[in-house]
């Protein structure tokens, strides 16, 4: 495990993140970085919390609670974060048993699925946030509400919960640039400002961007990227 090259990366991403808020006018620490671990072994958790990388994100569930498993012991602990696809069969496999160390669930994609993990949160005493994963791509194979359902469930989407809804998430489209993909940041933007002012939700949280255009999401307002491979490249070799 070559860890110079993990600081490396770090550092480049950090880099990146800092210069991308400095030209949008955005304040430093506006925007968290989300280690996406799902590649890496769970040995690469402890040396991500020594360079300060306490959010870590997942796309599976079952692996979630795998590495969280393996690094219950190590101090402070990880903030762990759900970024991939959610089943309503997985969900009790990471609510409850991760307790608080489950800060955010980004891909809630229905509401069927929204009220089944309020339902659970509320029986296993805790309340992670949740994003709502909004399909601007409109690419058929990406989950989620689109821009128009998002907006026509707006009143259930304001219907109290054991977990808070605090913002939008999405995925831009396979095979896109990092300037191709504004588009689609952009209409996420708009989407939570419009669905703010229809449920009086605060919705302070953008979870977008990933390893091939974090920088332009953070342009467009992301407050959450979620990036694996710019952090990881050659760091197992």
């Amino acid at each position: 495990m070559n860890l110079d090259r993990l600081k490396a990366n770090l550092d480049s991403v950090r880099s990146r993140v800092a210069q991308a808020l400095d030209q949008s006018g955005r304040p430093s620490g506006s925007v968290r970085l989300v280690a996406v671990t799902k590649r890496s072994t769970p040995e690469l958790v402890r040396p991500l919390i020594s360079l300060g990388i306490l959010d870590l994100g997942e796309n599976y569930p079952q692996e979630l609670a795998r590495k969280f498993e393996l690094s219950a012991a190590v101090i402070p602990p990880p903030r762990w974060h759900l970024i991939g696809h959610l089943q309503s069969n997985k969900v009790k496999k990471i609510i409850g048993p991760l307790g608080s160390t489950l800060v955010m669930i980004h891909s809630i994609d229905s509401l069927k699925l929204l009220d089944f993990v309020g339902e659970t949160a509320l029986a296993a005493g805790v309340s992670p946030a949740v994003c709502l994963q909004v399909n601007t791509s409109a690419e058929p194979s990406k989950h989620g509400w689109t821009p128009d359902s998002l907006l026509a469930d707006a009143d259930r989407i304001a219907a109290p919960r054991a977990v808070p809804v605090v913002g939008l998430m999405t995925m831009a489209a396979l095979g896109t640039t990092a300037e191709t993909a504004r588009g689609s940041f952009v209409r996420l933007r708009e989407l939570r400002d419009e669905l703010a002012t229809r449920t009086g939700l605060a919705l302070p949280e953008l979870s977008m961007g990933m390893s091939n255009d974090y920088e332009t999401a953070v342009l467009e307002g992301a407050t959450h990227v979620r990036v694996g491979s710019a952090l990881f490249e050659g760091v197992e070799e």
